[in-house]
């Protein structure tokens, strides 16, 4: 069975650098992109199973480009994961609103994302 790919969507290289590594390890197919014109980009061209989306990014943010991936008909059906530091009331129903498939909030635990991302492509 092939790897599920998940487009990871941050701008802080550390992270990117950690969350890729954990991704790996938990046996999916990593991409990236840092910026959010970046990441409309490439769902469309790699139509990933699930997107890994930072909220806060220089431009256009995370919540405008899940809009843009929302309305195109090509990738408006992929999960989108919000990952973000922004965890006051509110901010999670704020990521759903905005078409985001749910809501963790930085930093996360490895287990905290595998959970997350078992329960979004329902896997056992």
């Amino acid at each position: 069975m092939a790897k599920k790919r998940i487009l990871l969507v941050e701008d802080n290289p550390a992270t990117v650098d950690v969350v890729q590594k954990e991704l790996e390890f938990l046996g999916y197919d990593p991409i990236t992109a840092d910026t959010g014109d970046k990441a409309v980009e490439m769902a469309e061209a790699h139509l990933p199973d699930l997107i890994i989306m930072d909220i806060s990014l220089p431009g256009m943010d995370g919540l405008q480009a899940t809009a843009l991936i929302r309305k195109n008909p090509k990738t408006q059906s992929i999960p989108v994961l919000a990952a973000t530091a922004r965890a006051l009331p509110g901010d999670r129903e704020k990521c759903i609103q905005s078409g985001c498939t749910d809501y963790i909030a930085k930093p996360f635990t490895h287990r905290e994302l595998g959970a997350a991302l078992k329960k979004i492509l329902k896997e056992d």
